[in-house]
C-alpha cells in the first residue's frame, strides 16, 4: 500500500513486535529520523528511534494496548510538531500538545473539551499591521489578535520566510479558524497557527549578555539566590520537601508576562489542584485570572510514558513562540526526574546499553539540549525576549548523588536545593542556604548598584546578601557548638549571633504561601525585612560593648520584628522600617 504525503510516495509498513511503548515496524520506507507515523487501526502517534536493516523501531506515545503484529504504519511526512497559534493561553494541553479537558477533575486526552470549547476550532479576528505590497522579513508582526486581552498577541513572518506582501486577510475574512490563511509573502501562504518541530529549537537574531532579575516574590529566592531572566534554574529536592507549592508560587508571582507549566508525570490530584486554583487566583498584572496568560502542559503519572517525554520539548517550544513575540516567558517543569525515567524505560526496552542507574548514555546531552534552550536572545524581528528554565528534580529517597541531580547542576545558573530537616520543621520555604547557590548573584548585585535608567535602585543589595549569607554560616557553625558545650557557655557575641540567625531565619527567610501579606514579597518590602534583621544585629553588638548582658536581649520580646512579615502589607516597606526605628530605639534605653 502506498501513500503520498509531502509530495513523497511512502509505503505503508506492518507491525513485527510490540514491547509497551515500543513498536518495530518493517517495510516503511520514506521516513527519516524523529518522524511521526501512524500505527495501527487508531493511528496511533509515534516517533521514529531508530532504523536498521529495513526496521524501523518507534516510540509510541499512546497506550499500545490492542496493536498486534500484522497492523498497518503509516509515515506522517513531518517530524513531532506543535502547532502554535492564538489558542494557547489559558488552556490545558497533554504531552503532544492537544487539548484536554478544561474540568480540573478530569484530565482526559480528548479533541472535545468538557465544557464544549475545543481551542482549535475558536475562530479569531485578524488585524493586519502591514500592508500588501510591503517587504516582510523572519520575525516581524504580520498582524495581532485582539482577542487575547491578556497581552498582544503577535502574528509573525514565520523563519526563513521573506518578500513582498501579496494578499491580507482583514476586511475580506471576519472571524478566521486557526488554520485558515492570513497572508501571502510571494507566494508562500502564512497561517495563523505555525507549527513547529518541538525538538529543534526556534531560531534568533542573537544572544544579549545583560542581566535582569526574575523577580520571585519569594524573599529567600529574591534576597539570597536570584535567578535571571533568561537562565535556568533546578529544584532538587525529596518527596515533602514542598517542590510543587514552590513551582506554583513561581508561577503565581514572578513577573514574567507568559508561563508554561509543564507537569511531568506528576499525581493526578496535584495537577487538578494547580488547575482549580489557577483558574480562581487573580492575576495581580492584568487584574484578570493567572491561567489566562499561563499555557499549562499536563501529562500525569497515568498518562501515556512516551508522551511525558515529548511534554517538555513540547513546552519550551510554547515558550519559544511567546518569546519570539518579544515576552519573557517562565517554563515551569515539574519534574524532570520523571522525564528521565521515561527514557530509561524506553532506553532498556530498546536494549540501549545503560549507564549508571540504569538511565542512558545520553541522559547527559538530553538534559544539556532541554536547559541550553533557556536564554535572553534577541529575536529575528529584532525584539528582546527571554525563556526562563525552572525545572524540579525528585531524587529517589533524596539522594542528592544520584544521576540525574548532578547531571542537571551541571547545567543551571541557579539551585534552589530544598532540605528536608527544613521542611519537616515546618519552615516553607525549605530551601536550604548551605546548599543553594546562584552563580549569577555577582551580575546582579551589579544591576542593583545602577542607575535607575538601567533598573537598579538598591546599591547595598551585594552587602546585605554577603551579610545574611555569612551570618548564617556563622549561626549553623555556632548552634552546632552550642549542642555540645551549652549555650550558657558561649561568649555574648556568639549568643548574638544564634539570635540573629533565628531572626533572620523565621523573619525575613521563612515566608507563608497561605498568607494573604505574605505569600508575594515585593523587592522593596525584602530588603527592608532584612535590613531591619541586619540593623538588629549591629544594635545588639553595640549593646553588649555598652555592658548589656546577652541574656536581656536573648530574651527580650523579638515578636515585633518575627510578625513584620505578616503584619505588613506585601509591598509596605515603609511599615517595615517603623518596626526598625522603633526597635532600634527599644535597644537604645537597654542598660
Amino acid at each position: 500500500m502506498d501513500s503520498v504525503t509531502g509530495g513523497k510516495a511512502r509505503r505503508a509498513g506492518h507491525v513485527v513486535r510490540v514491547n509497551g511503548p515500543l513498536v518495530e515496524a518493517e517495510g516503511l520506507e520514506g521516513v527519516a529520523m524523529l518522524d511521526v507515523v501512524m500505527v495501527g487501526p487508531h493511528a496511533l502517534p509515534a516517533e521514529v528511534v531508530a532504523m536498521d536493516d529495513g526496521t524501523t523501531t518507534m516510540q509510541a506515545y499512546e497506550y499500545t494496548g490492542g496493536v498486534k503484529v500484522g497492523d498497518a504504519v503509516e509515515a506522517d511526512g513531518r517530524p513531532l510538531s506543535a502547532p502554535l497559534g492564538p489558542g494557547l493561553l489559558g488552556q490545558v494541553f497533554d504531552g503532544l500538545l492537544r487539548p484536554l479537558s478544561t474540568a480540573p477533575t478530569w484530565l482526559t486526552a480528548d479533541r472535545a473539551n468538557a465544557d464544549g470549547a475545543d481551542p482549535s476550532q475558536a475562530r479569531w479576528t485578524f488585524v493586519p499591521k502591514l500592508a500588501v505590497g510591503d517587504h516582510a522579513e523572519p520575525g516581524e508582526v504580520l498582524g495581532i489578535v485582539p482577542e487575547i486581552k491578556t497581552l498582544e498577541y503577535r502574528v509573525l513572518v514565520p523563519p526563513r520566510v521573506s518578500g513582498a506582501v501579496t494578499w491580507l486577510a482583514g476586511e475580506v475574512a471576519e472571524k478566521l479558524h486557526s488554520d485558515d490563511v492570513v497572508a501571502r509573502i510571494e507566494q508562500t501562504p502564512i497561517h495563523l497557527t505555525e507549527r513547529w518541530a518541538v525538538r529543534r529549537a526556534r531560531p534568533y537574531r542573537s544572544r544579549v549578555d545583560h542581566v535582569i532579575p526574575l523577580h520571585t516574590g519569594q524573599r529567600i529566592l529574591d534576597l539570597i539566590f536570584p535567578l535571571t531572566q533568561g537562565g535556568a534554574a533546578a529544584v532538587p529536592g525529596g518527596f515533602g520537601t514542598g517542590k510543587t507549592l514552590l513551582l506554583q508560587q513561581l508561577a503565581k508571582w514572578c513577573d514574567a508576562e507568559v508561563i508554561v507549566y509543564i507537569g511531568c508525570g506528576e499525581r493526578g490530584n496535584e495537577m487538578a489542584d494547580v488547575l482549580a486554583e489557577f483558574a480562581e487566583l487573580a492575576d495581580p498584572r492584568t487584574g484578570g485570572m493567572l491561567l489566562d496568560r499561563t499555557v499549562i502542559i499536563a501529562n500525569t503519572s497515568n498518562m501515556p510514558m512516551m508522551a511525558r517525554e515529548s511534554s517538555v520539548y513540547s513546552g519550551i517550544t510554547v515558550a519559544e513562540h511567546f518569546r519570539d513575540m518579544g515576552y519573557s516567558v517562565v517554563v515551569i517543569a515539574d519534574s524532570t526526574s520523571r522525564w528521565a525515567e521515561a527514557l530509561r524505560e524506553f532506553a532498556s526496552r530498546n536494549g540501549a546499553l545503560p549507564a549508571e542507574e540504569g538511565y542512558p548514555a545520553e541522559l547527559g546531552s538530553a538534559l544539556a539540549a532541554f536547559y541550553e534552550r533557556a536564554g535572553s536572545v534577541r529575536t529575528l524581528g529584532g525584539r528582546s525576549g527571554t525563556v526562563t528554565v525552572v525545572g524540579a528534580v525528585s531524587p529517589p529517597g533524596g539522594d542528592m548523588t544520584e544521576p540525574v541531580t548532578t547531571a542537571t547542576v551541571r547545567f543551571v545558573r541557579t539551585l534552589w536545593s530544598l532540605d528536608h530537616d527544613l521542611a519537616y520543621a515546618r519552615h516553607y520555604p525549605a530551601v536550604s542556604w548551605s546548599d543553594s547557590f546562584s552563580r549569577d548573584a555577582v551580575a546582579i548585585g551589579t544591576w542593583h548598584a545602577s542607575d535607575a535608567k538601567s533598573g537598579g535602585s538598591d546599591p547595598g543589595w551585594g552587602d546585605r546578601r554577603a551579610r545574611a549569607i555569612a551570618l548564617l554560616a556563622d549561626a549553623d557553625r555556632i548552634a552546632d557548638l552550642a549542642e555540645v558545650v551549652g549555650t550558657a557557655a558561649l561568649p555574648g557575641p556568639e549568643r548574638i549571633v544564634m539570635l540573629v540567625g533565628h531572626l533572620l531565619r523565621d523573619g525575613v527567610l521563612a515566608q507563608s504561601a497561605l498568607s494573604p501579606n505574605d505569600a508575594y514579597c515585593s523587592v522593596a518590602k525584602g530588603a527592608a525585612l532584612l535590613d531591619l534583621v541586619l540593623t538588629v544585629s549591629d544594635a545588639c553588638q553595640a549593646a553588649l560593648s555598652r555592658g548589656v548582658d546577652a541574656v536581656v536581649l536573648e530574651q527580650r520580646d523579638w515578636s515585633g520584628v518575627l510578625r513584620a512579615r505578616e503584619e505588613t502589607g506585601p509591598a509596605d516597606s515603609d511599615a517595615v522600617r517603623v518596626i526598625k526605628e522603633q526597635t532600634l530605639s527599644d535597644l537604645a534605653a537597654l542598660t
